[in-house]
C-alpha cells in the first residue's frame, strides 16, 4: 500500500478511535469530567452559620412540609410569568414565556421554579439571621409574613415594596424589581428603633428539593456552579452530598470567605437560578446538604453588622433566574467577547459588571476553542436567521482558518501521489530488506522535499474543533429547539427521520431515539454522512493489503451508525466539512497534474467485492 493510503487509513482510524474513546472510555478515565447521574441534586431554606465561622455549626431544622397558604404577588415581565409569596418573601413560582418545553403546539411553559409541596420544589428566599441582642423571632426569616407596602404586580419598571417589625422597634423593608431578562435585584433596608444596640446580617438561599429530571449528558454540567474571587467551581451532586458532616442534625456544609467578587447558584442544562451579591465587597458562600431532608442549599451571606439605636442599614442581593442565553449573561458580565468586540460590540461603562458570568455556561475544558466557536456561530445566525445555515457558514469558515496548513497537507499528498512509481521501483530494487526499504525512501522524501505525515494534520487539527463543535451544540441554548429545514426542528436533537418508516412516507413512528432500533433504522443525515466519507475515500485507489482495504471499506459506514444518535447540527457540520474537503482535495490534486479516477475507483472496489464473492 502506498503512503498516502496509508496516511488515509491512519488518520480514519485516529478519528474514530478518539471519537469511540472519548464516548466509552471518558467516564472511566476522566471521572472528574462526567457528571455521576445517579448523583442526588437538592437544597435548604435556612442560614447555615455565623459570618465569622468557617465551619458550621448545629444546622436549623428544614421542612419538607407544604407551607400555609398566603398572599401572594404576580410577576409578568416580557419573559417570565409567576407569582411571590409574602410567607418569606420567598420566589417560588416562576415559568419562562418564551421558553416550551417540546415543540409540541400545546407544550407548557419551561417551570424553573416551584413552592414546597409540588413533586420538585425549588425556590429562593431571603432573611436576616440574629446576632448579639436578637433572637430568631426578631429577624424576618423563611417562614416569616411579609406585609405589602407598595406596588401589586412585580414588572420591569414597577418594583414592588414589604415590610415586616419586629417587637423591638426594628423595621425591616424589602424592595424587589426586576429587569426585561431574568435578573431580580432584592433590596434590604433595616432600621433600628428600639432602645438598644442589634447584630444581624443578611443572606440569600436557593432551595432544591430531590432530585431534577437530568439530561445525564457527559459533557454538559448539571449541579451547582460558584465563583470565589475569581475561581470557578463547577461542583457535583455527589460530591455536596461527601461534604464534611458540621453538626448532630446531619447538614453538610462547606464555606468560603470572598473579599471582591463572586457568585454561587445551581445550573441545569439550559436553565440556571444563581445568587449574586453586591460586587467589589466581601461576602460569604456556603454550599450544603441536609441528608434528612434530602435537601440541597447554595448560600451567600453578608458581613454582620451591629445597629445602635437611630441607626440603619441596606443591602442588595441580584437572583438570576432564567435561561442561559449567551448574549443575555455576556451583558450582566459587561463583556461582549473578543469576537463580538472585533464587530463593533463594546463594553458598557454605566453597566455594573458580574466578572466571569459568561462562565455559567459549560465552555468545557477546551473553552478556548469553544467560546469563539459559539461567538461566531452566534453572530452568523444573526446574519443569516437560520441555525443550520449558520452551522454550514461556521464550517466554511473554519476551514477557512486552517487552508493554508491544509493546503500545504493536500500538496503534499499529492506530490506522494506523484512518487508512487520511483517508490514501487525503489521496493523492487531492495527487495525484502525493510530496514534499507524505508532508509532509502525516507532519503528520496527528503530530496523531493515531501513529509509523508503531512496527510495526518488535517484531521488532527480536526479533532479538537469537532469537539468544541460538539460541546456548543450540546451546551448552548441557542441550538435547542433551532430548527434547519423540512423534518429538522431542533438541530441539538439527533435526526428524527428515520428508514423504518422510510423517512415518513409509512404510516408508523420511528424508533424513539436511544433504542436499539433507533440506531439501527438511521435517519438521512446520517446516510448523507456515510456516503460523503464514502466518496472522500474515492478520491484515492483502495489499499492494496486486504485487511487494510477491509477496514477502509468499513469505515464509512461504522461512522455512520455511530455518529447516527449525535445532535443533528453537529452531523450538518461534518457533512459539510466532509464536502469542503473532498472539493479541496479534488481540486489540489488536479492542480499538480493528478486527476482523480473517482468513478474508477468506486468501480475497482465493486469489481473486487464481485471477485471475492465468486471465490
Amino acid at each position: 500500500m502506498d503512503d498516502q493510503n496509508k496516511n488515509l487509513v491512519l488518520t480514519t482510524v485516529l478519528s474514530f478511535l478518539v471519537i469511540l474513546g472519548w464516548f466509552v472510555a471518558g467516564p472511566k478515565l476522566f471521572p472528574q469530567w462526567f457528571p455521576d447521574p445517579a448523583a442526588l441534586e437538592i437544597a435548604a431554606d435556612q442560614p447555615l452559620v455565623a459570618p465569622q465561622a468557617t465551619t458550621a455549626p448545629a444546622a436549623p431544622v428544614t421542612s419538607t412540609e407544604p407551607l400555609p397558604e398566603a398572599p401572594r404577588l404576580t410577576i409578568d415581565t416580557p419573559m417570565l410569568t409567576g407569582s411571590i409569596s409574602l410567607l418569606g418573601g420567598r420566589l417560588d413560582d416562576l415559568s419562562l414565556k418564551t421558553f416550551k418545553d417540546t415543540l409540541e403546539k400545546d407544550s407548557a411553559n419551561v417551570r424553573l421554579l416551584s413552592p414546597v409541596g409540588q413533586t420538585t420544589p425549588y425556590y429562593a428566599v431571603f432573611g436576616w439571621a440574629p446576632g448579639a441582642g436578637l433572637t430568631a423571632d426578631d429577624v424576618p426569616g423563611a417562614k416569616s409574613e411579609w406585609k405589602l407596602a407598595s406596588g401589586s404586580t412585580l414588572s420591569v419598571g414597577q418594583p414592588v415594596s414589604l415590610t415586616w417589625q419586629n417587637s423591638k422597634g426594628m423595621t425591616f423593608v424589602r424592595s424587589i424589581s426586576v429587569d426585561a431578562n431574568f435578573m431580580f435585584t432584592v433590596s434590604d433596608r433595616v432600621e433600628n428603633n428600639g432602645t438598644s444596640a442589634a447584630s444581624l446580617y443578611s443572606y440569600g438561599i436557593i432551595a432544591r428539593h430531590g432530585l431534577p429530571q437530568l439530561q445525564n449528558i457527559y459533557v454538559v454540567h448539571e449541579g451547582l456552579v460558584r465563583r470565589t474571587d475569581g475561581s470557578l467551581e463547577e461542583i457535583k451532586y455527589k460530591k455536596v452530598a461527601g461534604l464534611p458532616q458540621v453538626d448532630a442534625e446531619s447538614a453538610q456544609a462547606e464555606v468560603k470567605q470572598a473579599s471582591t467578587d463572586g457568585w454561587i447558584g445551581f445550573t441545569d442544562h439550559y436553565w440556571m437560578t444563581t445568587l449574586i451579591p453586591e460586587q467589589g465587597k466581601p461576602y460569604t458562600s456556603v454550599v450544603k446538604y441536609v441528608a434528612g431532608a434530602d435537601i440541597y442549599q447554595a448560600e451567600v451571606r453578608e458581613p454582620l453588622v451591629t445597629l445602635a439605636p437611630g441607626e440603619a442599614t441596606e443591602t442588595s442581593t441580584q437572583l438570576f433566574a432564567g435561561a442561559k442565553v449567551w448574549q443575555t449573561i455576556g451583558e450582566y458580565e459587561n463583556d461582549p467577547g473578543v469576537v463580538a468586540q472585533l464587530f463593533g460590540a463594546k463594553i458598557d461603562p454605566a453597566r455594573p459588571q458580574i466578572k466571569g458570568f459568561i462562565d455559567s455556561i459549560d465552555w468545557g475544558w477546551f473553552y478556548f476553542l469553544t467560546k469563539p466557536i459559539f461567538q461566531v456561530l452566534h453572530l452568523l445566525h444573526a446574519l443569516i436567521g437560520n441555525m443550520g445555515l449558520a452551522i454550514i457558514g461556521l464550517t466554511f469558515f473554519l476551514k477557512l482558518l486552517v487552508l493554508p496548513l491544509a493546503y500545504k497537507s493536500y500538496v503534499s499528498m499529492a506530490r506522494m501521489k506523484e512518487l508512487q512509481p520511483e517508490i514501487e521501483a525503489l521496493k523492487e530494487r531492495v527487495g525484502e530488506d525493510k530496514q534499507k526499504l524505508q532508509k532509502e525512501m525516507m532519503q528520496l522524501y527528503k530530496e523531493k522535499k515531501v513529509n509523508p505525515a503531512a496527510g495526518c494534520l488535517p484531521i488532527l487539527i480536526q479533532i479538537p474543533i469537532f469537539f468544541s463543535l460538539y460541546k456548543v451544540i450540546f451546551v448552548t441554548l441557542e441550538l435547542r429547539q433551532a430548527p434547519f429545514f423540512g423534518w429538522l426542528k431542533d438541530l441539538s436533537a439527533p435526526d428524527t427521520s428515520s428508514i423504518f418508516n422510510m423517512f415518513g412516507a409509512l404510516p408508523w413512528d420511528a424508533p424513539l431515539h436511544g433504542t436499539l432500533l433507533a440506531t439501527i433504522f438511521i435517519g438521512a443525515l446520517p446516510i448523507l454522512l456515510g456516503i460523503s466519507m464514502w466518496l472522500q475515500q474515492k478520491l484515492n485507489p483502495a489499499p492494496a493489503d486486504p485487511v487494510q482495504q477491509q477496514i477502509f471499506a468499513w469505515m464509512p459506514w461504522v461512522f455512520m451508525f455511530m455518529l447516527g444518535g449525535f445532535a443533528s447540527g453537529l452531523v450538518v457540520y461534518w457533512i459539510t466539512n466532509n464536502t469542503i474537503t473532498f472539493t479541496q482535495q479534488y481540486l489540489i490534486m488536479r492542480s499538480h497534474g493528478h486527476k482523480p479516477d473517482i468513478f474508477g475507483n468506486i468501480k475497482s472496489g465493486f469489481k473486487k467485492k464481485q471477485a471475492v464473492a465468486e471465490k
